[in-house]
């Protein structure tokens, strides 16, 4: 490349949050108003997400990873179950499972969307399986007429974490209808932000219950301030994070819309070349595109591509780094290669751009013309 695409490059950012003035203020009036927990910022956050998903209620918590947990919890799941959860996924999937000393077992997923395999997901049904964790993976839905059939036919729970794929669709339903709960993370980096913090999403009114006692350090809804009814947590939102979660979600659509831009400018663009592939969206469903992640081909070595890509300015990040092969994981279920094989084909060969909501045709001319030259030398 040469030195003034460099110069170009500079500063591309890998993911950005998409702030504004409104933003700002919202926040700014919280502060002033001294009313920094549990007011109403947080109560008009969760019915605005309620109406938003199509659910009855919504939980709001202080990270994704929380409302995982909380729900792993409400579900009732412990020592003795077995969960089937994906390992291409990120580590808060199957950590909520092992605080609770729920037993993962993994699922192979399918080689275009990269989600759930509903014929691997039966084939390791066994008596002592007691949920599926579904995971939206990068934003796009899971294939639900096939997975829930198979709760039903075995008794499931199903736990959606949708943490990836807020606005998302499947078949005209909004990602967070389906199963007994979902979750939506705001970590920076996703569709909206709140800086950090999650939400629980459900019409099942003793799961919301439950959530809203147990994030609260167990209290119950109509107790004094130190009576608790149970075990909780101090997984509260706080009321800065809920206005700007207000705020936010007031502009969700036009985000979903930008991300929907900056993804087709990359994918026109990938479309000649030969040896990585564009990510796939089926037809029937709405991707929110949380990242883009391309594949490579078989054979061809990512790691020097992302060093080289680096090296021309160009940052990026391999999604995802299988969780049955991360060293924590193998020491406790004594896990492996060679149990996952389409897993572990993608996991060595993907790759995330720089993503988000303000990308520019330059910018992409410029990251995809990094990866063209870091793949030629591969």
């Amino acid at each position: 490349m040469t030195q003034r695409s460099n110069e170009k490059l500079a500063g591309i950012p890998m993911a950005a949050p998409d702030i504004s003035e409104a933003d700002v203020q919202a926040v700014a009036e919280v502060v002033r108003s001294g009313r920094l927990a549990l007011g109403p910022k947080t109560v008009a956050f969760e019915q605005d997400m309620a109406e938003y998903i199509g659910v009855k209620h919504a939980v709001a918590v202080s990270s994704g990873t929380a409302a995982l947990h909380l729900l792993v919890r409400a579900l009732n799941m412990g020592p003795g179950d077995e969960v089937l959860v994906p390992s291409f996924t990120f580590a808060a999937s199957v950590n909520a499972l092992l605080y609770e000393g729920a037993k993962p077992v993994f699922v192979d997923v399918e080689p275009e969307t990269y989600n759930l395999n509903p014929q691997d997901l039966e084939d390791k049904i066994t008596y002592r399986t007691k949920a599926i964790m579904v995971v939206d993976v990068f934003g796009h839905p899971v294939e639900w007429d096939s997975i829930l059939p198979i709760a039903d036919k075995y008794g499931l729970k199903i736990i959606d974490d949708s943490c990836e794929a807020l606005g998302a669709e499947y078949k005209g339903r909004k990602i967070g209808q389906f199963g007994d709960a979902a979750t939506f993370a705001f970590y920076p980096n996703k569709q909206m932000t709140t800086g950090e913090g999650g939400i629980i999403v459900t019409d099942n009114d003793e799961i919301a219950r439950l959530t809203r006692s147990m994030r609260n350090q167990g209290r119950g809804e109509m107790g004094a301030w130190l009576e608790h009814e149970r075990l909780g947590y101090n997984y509260r939102m706080d009321e800065m994070s809920a206005a700007l979660g207000v705020s936010q979600l007031h502009r969700l659509e036009t985000f979903l819309v930008k991300r929907e831009r900056v993804a087709q400018m990359y994918t026109e663009r990938l479309r000649g070349f030969s040896w990585v592939r564009p990510p796939v969206v089926k037809p029937h469903v709405r991707m929110s595109w949380f990242v883009y992640v391309v594949t490579l081909a078989e054979g061809l070595n990512r790691d020097p591509v992302m060093r080289k890509m680096e090296a021309l300015g160009v940052p990026t990040r391999a999604y995802f780094a299988p969780i049955h092969l991360q060293p924590y994981i193998r020491e406790q279920l004594g896990t492996g290669r060679g149990m996952l094989p389409v897993t572990e084909s993608i996991a060595a060969r993907t790759i995330a751009l720089p993503f988000h909501n303000n990308l520019t045709k330059e910018h992409v001319e410029l990251v995809v013309g990094a990866l063209a030259e870091a793949a030629s030398v591969a």
